[in-house]
């Protein structure tokens, strides 16, 4: 298998990508305080962690929550792989991963 181009992911690549999320519990959960500094420094380590994690987002409009999403990604300068209903799966790739701890070492990716 070719490997994967982060930078500008393919669709098997997201595909791929949104296969490893389904198996992931969220590790983050969004609050009713929203997007706090707190919250986005605690989805950086996660990402630099584990580099794809899944997001519970709290209830509200469809747009709401994909605006809030998309606000996280900018702020850990990540990428929002994939979002159905409340659940986000976001990607950032880490050059060192931690082969412990990463959830794309430990699923073969």
């Amino acid at each position: 298998m070719a490997k994967p181009n982060f930078s500008n992911p393919s669709n098997d690549t997201l595909k791929q990508l949104r296969g490893i999320g389904h198996r992931l519990n969220p590790i983050i959960m969004v609050g009713g305080n929203g997007l706090t500094p707190t919250l986005i420094e605690e989805t950086a380590r996660a990402l630099t962690d584990h580099e794809l994690i899944k997001i519970k987002i709290p209830a509200g409009s469809s747009d709401e929550r994909k605006a809030c999403a998309s606000a996280l990604a900018d702020a850990t300068n990540s990428q929002v792989v994939h979002h159905i209903g409340r659940m986000v799966l976001l990607f950032r790739k880490n050059d060192e991963p931690n082969e412990k701890l990463s959830n794309l070492v430990r699923f073969g990716f």
